[in-house]
């Protein structure tokens, strides 16, 4: 419970977190985009204040925001208080010996900047100064507000994502908590018999080996013979679904980790095959394997185990006469093929053959030998995805149908 509560709470502020942080980023947009908009109408204030004193060539005719200075024949008339800096002496001498106008230059003096246009009116070097002091502050203030707003908004949507995101959250989490104490709970009861059927075939077999179940005569000996390869048979059978029991266990809780190991799919795949020749034998089928050495990749065993015996158990119920299980290498894939030669999948099942009950019988049900698949091949592709490879289902050429499974080569079986 109290894991489930922490995933809830890691979960809920990591919501929370992402919907603090597209606030954020929607506020930090329309921010810079009014800081923008303000910045450009204030440059156009400066800039029509400046055309607005167009005609002005006297520092006494001077509105009380504009900076003048005139260059007369007999000197210079400037504004009192002309800063340190104004006026733009470069601007001036330039105006003066060329002509023509030189508009809106920034300068800075004591530490302020201003904009200033220099050109000649009646006669006489005129340069205007308007200061931008007042607008860089107002700037100043809007930016700092911005800044303010962002961090308080950016805060509330966090809390508010976290509040909401947990009471979202809330009924999922408690559907988990119940689905995996389900999944427990029947784990739990399954293992007890599955132990007590592998503990008592392993004692009875013991007891058939020291002679305690034989009989009297040649033909005793045949039938003891047979008991024992049907109760290894048993113990290995009850071993796999112990096993399995464990997988599924652990793949209905995503938080358990299970560590990957070197498996050997051509090893496993021929495990599976002997623990499936009993079956075979029952329907008659031909069951053969093939493998190339080095077949290995990393992975969990029961899994891939699992993963194997789904295909044989699909390819048996279909199978007419012959099942084959052929593993391959390449130099970097490790490449499981199962085939069969019973009806095949026919026209668009191949894309849905690992849909979870899949099927390709008719609406009403048939009596036919169409494939149906049930679980195993959704289990299959789960596998096949947690081990980072590909499956896919085809029909063969000459009749029947074959599953090839791709996963990744172990990196210390590459050549």
């Amino acid at each position: 419970m109290k894991a489930d509560l922490r995933e809830l709470r890691t979960a809920s502020a990591r919501l929370a977190l992402q919907f603090a942080g597209i606030i954020l980023a929607l506020f930090v947009v329309l921010g810079g985009v009014v800081y923008i908009v303000v910045s450009t109408g204030q440059t156009e204030a400066a800039k029509r204040a400046l055309a607005d004193a167009s005609q002005v060539d006297s520092v006494h005719d001077a509105p009380h925001d504009l900076l003048i200075t005139v260059i007369l024949p007999q000197g210079r008339d400037v504004s009192p208080n002309l800063p340190k800096g104004l006026p733009d002496e470069r601007a001036l001498q330039e105006v003066a010996r060329n002509g023509g106008s030189i508009t809106e230059t920034v300068v800075a003096a004591d530490g302020k900047s201003y904009l200033t246009q220099t050109d000649v009116r009646r006669g006489k070097v005129v340069q205007i100064s308007y200061g931008l002091a007042e607008q860089q502050e107002e700037m100043g203030r809007l930016l700092t507000a911005l800044v303010i707003s962002g961090a308080i908004a950016t805060v509330a949507a966090a809390l508010l994502g976290l509040l909401l995101a947990r009471r979202s959250m809330r009924p999922m989490s408690e559907a988990l908590a119940l689905q995996r104490r389900f999944v427990a709970d029947a784990g739990h009861e399954l293992r007890t018999p599955l132990t007590l059927l592998s503990t008592r075939a392993q004692l009875l077999r013991r007891r058939l080996s020291r002679g305690g179940g034989g009989g009297g005569g040649a033909g005793a000996v045949s039938v003891d013979d047979d008991v024992r390869s049907g109760l290894d048979e048993i113990v290995d059978d009850s071993r796999a679904l112990t096993e399995i029991v464990e997988d599924l266990l652990t793949a209905a809780d995503p938080r358990q980790n299970v560590e990957p190991e070197r498996v050997d799919i051509g090893e496993l795949a021929a495990v599976v095959a002997r623990s499936a020749e009993g079956r075979a034998h029952e329907r008659e089928i031909v069951l053969t394997t093939t493998a190339t050495p080095d077949a290995v990749v990393t992975g969990a065993p029961v899994s891939l185990r699992r993963m194997i015996v789904a295909l044989v158990d699909n390819a048996l119920d279909h199978a007419g006469s012959q099942v084959a299980i052929d593993v391959s290498t390449s130099r970097e894939e490790v490449e499981l093929t199962v085939s069969d030669d019973g009806p095949g999948f026919g026209d668009g099942l191949q894309d849905r053959a690992f849909d979870r009950f899949a099927s390709a019988r008719a609406e009403g049900g048939s009596a036919g030998r169409e494939r149906h698949y049930g679980l195993g091949l959704a289990l299959v592709a789960e596998v096949v995805d947690r081990h980072r490879g590909r499956v896919s289902a085809v029909d063969r050429e000459g009749g029947g149908a074959q599953v090839v499974v791709r996963l990744p080569k172990d990196a210390a079986a590459r050549t």
